[in-house]
């Protein structure tokens, strides 16, 4: 009887030395390892030496399963932040020809290639919180940030610029408002270049908001505060001595039928200290007419249930504080409408406007229509083909009558052909 006890201690203690290594029966063993010592079947110094031994083991395991479970944790991190994270770019080759007639400001007729690269990344950092940066091409001319576009020539390395660069709080207790700051996208809502080339991306803060009413009916606005120019009168830096604009837009969206959308909508666009600098009164706004109080009615018409859907847009433009010169007077209107379609892979907008010479602000007006000037009146049309998903070709015509060209007169004429290949991912 002693030799079988001894014979089943043993193989008791080998089978406590090898279930050591299940966490899971680390409290079964020490039980087991006091029966054994209670019933003789080990001596007390081998209770000694397998209790020391499965402590250790005990904690080896539980350092092992911490550090795993850190090295899971900063996994799934890594994983959680790429899933909440958007990269986003495209690059567009351009074919430009520019024909002006009655031009002092325009170096003869132009025949160009041009490349524009955009690179942008955009990241979910908490539930009410989103941040975006986005890197684009173009000249990084301090006033003018309506075009990314570089020009081929040589083998030169092309400049990336910061295009892109804010924050979007958007608090989960208030649906759809939002608070931005930074170098944003346009925070108003455009229906046509007249007022704002695409490129251009306003610095400062901004509120917009939506408010979904009963039907399919909603109204939206945003509001805003942007920085153009430190001390533009030489007086300082303070917050008075700078060129500044302050923003209100306000619109509804509405369905009046299932296959009709309407949106209307105005805008105030005003500056303060634009009086005390020209660097808004420039491509074609007339000497001595420094000042802008920009209003703006728009409009936009979708019809959705015809065989060839269309949608109807349009914006009218005065400027308040327009001044009366002597060689333009005040020039103090804009407008465009336009129409525009989308079937199967085929898309055509085409767009009228008239645009005074003191309407809108030279600076910010679009880069392409007139050679980027005011004072002109005409036609852009442009027809695009998706020959894939994400890769699309593209051919625009703008022609612009009267537009101002650095002529003795103030006018000349401008037909610009645009042919375009571009790729998005």
């Amino acid at each position: 009887m002693r030799l079988v006890s001894t014979l089943t201690g043993a193989g008791l203690c080998t089978s406590i030395l090898m279930a050591v290594s299940n966490p899971a029966s680390a409290a079964v063993d020490a039980k087991l390892l006091e029966m054994l010592r209670a019933n003789g079947a080990i001596t007390a110094e081998q209770y000694t030496d397998l209790s020391v031994e499965l402590a250790a083991d005990k904690e080896a395991q539980q350092a092992a399963a911490e550090t795993q479970a850190k090295k899971q944790s900063a996994y799934d991190q890594k994983l959680a932040w790429a899933a909440r994270t958007t990269i986003k770019g495209d690059i567009r080759l351009r074919h430009e020809t520019v024909d002006a007639e009655g031009a002092t400001n325009i170096a003869g007729d132009q025949d160009r290639q041009r490349v524009r690269a955009r690179l942008g990344v955009y990241s979910e950092i908490n539930p009410q919180v989103d941040a975006g940066i986005r890197l684009a091409t173009g000249s990084g001319t301090s006033g003018d940030g309506r075009s990314t576009n570089q020009s081929l020539a040589g083998m030169s390395q092309k400049s990336f610029w910061l295009d892109q660069a804010y924050l979007d709080y958007h608090p989960t207790d208030i649906k759809d408002l939002h608070l931005v700051g930074g170098k944003m996208p346009q925070q108003w809502v455009s229906m046509g270049d007249v007022i704002w080339d695409g490129d251009l991306n306003p610095e400062g803060l901004a509120v917009t908001y939506k408010m979904p009413l009963a039907g399919k009916t909603e109204l939206f606005g945003s509001t805003g505060y942007y920085i153009l120019q430190d001390n533009v009168d030489g007086e300082g830096y303070q917050f008075e001595h700078d060129l500044r604009m302050y923003t209100g837009q306000a619109g509804i969206r509405f369905a009046p039928a299932d296959n009709l959308k309407v949106t209307l909508g105005g805008s105030l666009y005003a500056f303060d200290n634009d009086d005390d600098t020209n660097t808004l009164a420039i491509n074609g706004n007339a000497a001595g007419s420094n000042e802008f109080q920009l209003y703006e009615g728009f409009g936009q018409v979708d019809l959705t249930g015809l065989a060839l859907p269309l949608s109807f847009y349009g914006q009218y433009v005065k400027n308040a504080d327009a001044e009366t010169t002597a060689t333009v007077g005040k020039e103090d209107t804009a407008y465009l409408f336009g129409v525009k379609t989308k079937i199967f892979a085929f898309g055509l907008d085409y767009n009228y406007r008239d645009v005074e010479r003191n309407s809108v602000v030279g600076a910010f007006t679009d880069s392409d229509f007139g050679n980027g000037n005011t004072g002109g009146k005409g036609h852009k049309v442009k027809v695009s083909y998706d020959i894939d998903k994400n890769f699309a070709v593209a051919a625009s015509y703008l022609k612009a009558k009267d537009a101002w060209l650095g002529a003795a007169a103030g006018e000349g004429d401008v037909d610009t052909m645009q042919l375009d290949l571009e790729a998005k991912f």
